[in-house]
């Protein structure tokens, strides 16, 4: 009887979970069979083992297969364990060395030729088989997505008679390309913004403090025109953001662009997008748009257009920024630390307020418009301002300032807040406010008497003095002043009929 055991991973939500795969040969009738809970993807490998490894010229074993995936009780799924349980059953049968397997780990799906071709997730594997201390060996397609995790000891190989002749001496598998520089990626400019200079501003205090941001106007003023241009004034990613990011995009099995990976995403769904592409789910739980979102920017236009069930589950991410899906198999975990920027039209038609007069909508239909958006939902979103047509004049003239510009002053702030808190302002939590949002008691009283006019929260007040504080930091003040405090709260009170 042999036994041989090698080292995989398993996909779990964000998370590549060590999985053994124990081959054991034994007397008996010809078969393999395969436990430890496989789904139909992992118990069909044994035919395209079987037939990698005999067109491979190695000898299949015409003994009792067992092969267990352990742990038993995590539901493994997909094709990567095939390039394992071939190796398993090679080295059970004494034609491949057991003694160096150990050191490494195998990820990859077999073809009935033994070539071996890409799996999906492959980043995240990486990252664990580096924090266990043992090499990993990869599909070669998949090579440039796992070499941005910077590891040296990371191969890939094109076919199963690669990997056996590596392990025999005979040829080294292909190593992982260098990085030594970090490339950078352009945004869209925000001086091709002419006019709003409001906008431009909470646009900026959004960026500094990571606030989410509403804006309601008319059509055509420009609101998906800032959205866009918000990633390119935020601070740049650094490295640890970044692989979290990609490796979110691997789970997915979006494409990774070498010149553009760390550069923070931007989506933008349709208003059609359901409550699982919104959020993620699925019968194995796949990250939706939240979570590819993740240190970057979530765009919804048309705001009052997406479904109301399918809002109301952005409330949880939106607070814990994670989210964590459920199904009767397994629950997943995946970040979710977003940036909201929403823009929605005043009224059905859009141009209520317009300065051409065209809106006819009755005050029943705009406020049956408006109660798409529930208060809770709204209440969560940080800074709302209105966006206006502006003039002809105002369009003709010279650009602003450009995003480089602006993203000087931005990473300042950002800066002074992970060196007072350790995170930004979005992101302080309320047993911090008072050390940090400090007011004087003039100004105190001045803010406890908004709140009681304007009928707002006990989150909104606390918002109110994360946006002050965010002034402040753009400011370049250590203490909150009454300046800072007006401003933040006009952004709360500019469109209060849309969370009456």
């Amino acid at each position: 009887m042999s036994l041989a055991v090698v080292h995989s991973r398993a996909q779990l939500g964000l998370d590549a979970t060590a999985v053994a795969v124990e081959v054991h040969l034994a007397n008996g009738l010809p078969g393999l069979s395969i436990v430890g809970l496989p789904e139909t993807a992992v118990r069909e490998s044994k035919d395209r083992v079987r037939a990698a490894i005999q067109n491979s010229r190695f000898e299949f074993p015409t003994r009792r297969i067992t092969i267990n995936l352990a742990p038993a009780d995590l539901p493994k799924e997909g094709g990567r364990f095939d390039l394992p349980i071939a190796l398993g059953i090679l080295a059970a049968s004494r034609q491949l060395s057991s003694d160096q397997l150990e050191a490494y780990e195998f990820v990859g799906e077999l073809a009935l030729s033994g070539s071996i071709r890409p799996i999906r997730g492959c980043l995240p594997v990486t990252l664990a088989a580096h924090r266990a201390g043992r090499s990993l060996v990869v599909p070669a397609d998949n090579l440039p997505e796992a070499s941005l995790a910077g590891d040296r000891r990371l191969f890939g190989a094109h076919h199963l008679l690669d990997v056996t002749a590596h392990f025999q001496e005979q040829q080294p598998l292909l190593s992982a390309p260098g990085r030594d520089t970090l490339p950078q990626t352009e945004s869209p400019d925000l001086r091709d913004v002419r006019g709003q200079h409001q906008a431009r501003r909470a646009l900026e205090i959004a960026a500094a403090g990571q606030h989410s941001l509403l804006m309601c106007g008319p059509p055509g003023t420009g609101k998906t025109l800032l959205a866009s241009r918000l990633p390119g004034i935020l601070p740049v990613l650094d490295q640890d953001e970044a692989l979290e990011v990609a490796a979110i995009r691997s789970i997915a099995g979006l494409p990774l662009i070498p010149d553009s990976w760390q550069q923070r995403p931007f989506r933008a769904p349709h208003h059609t997008a359901s409550s699982v592409a919104l959020v993620g789910g699925g019968p194995r739980p796949r990250p939706g748009e939240v979570s590819l979102a993740h240190n970057g920017v979530l765009f919804l236009d048309e705001l009052p257009e997406l479904d109301r069930k399918v809002l109301e589950t952005l409330r949880e991410p939106l607070e814990n920024g994670r989210i964590i899906i459920s199904r009767a198999a397994q629950q997943a975990e995946f970040p979710a630390g977003f940036q909201l920027i929403a823009a929605m039209n005043p009224c059905p038609c859009g141009y209520l307020g317009d300065c051409n007069n065209r809106c006819h909508c009755s005050s029943e239909q705009i406020q049956r418009y408006r109660n798409r958006i529930s208060g809770p939902l709204l209440d969560r979103i940080d800074l709302h301002i209105s966006v206006t047509r502006q003039t002809h004049e105002v369009l003709q003239g010279g650009p602003g300032e450009s995003s480089q510009q602006v993203r000087d002053r931005v990473e300042r702030a950002a800066c002074r807040q992970q060196q007072r808190q350790g995170s930004t302002n979005s992101r302080l939590p309320n047993s911090e406010l008072e050390r940090v949002c400090v007011l004087d008691s003039l100004d105190r009283q001045l803010l406890h008497q908004a709140i009681e006019r304007l009928q707002l929260s006990a989150r909104a007040y606390h918002r109110i003095l994360k946006i002050a504080r965010t002034i402040a930091d753009l400011a370049e003040q250590e203490q909150i002043s009454r300046n800072h405090l007006l401003e933040a709260l006009q952004y709360r009170t500019l469109d209060r009929p849309l969370i009456r």
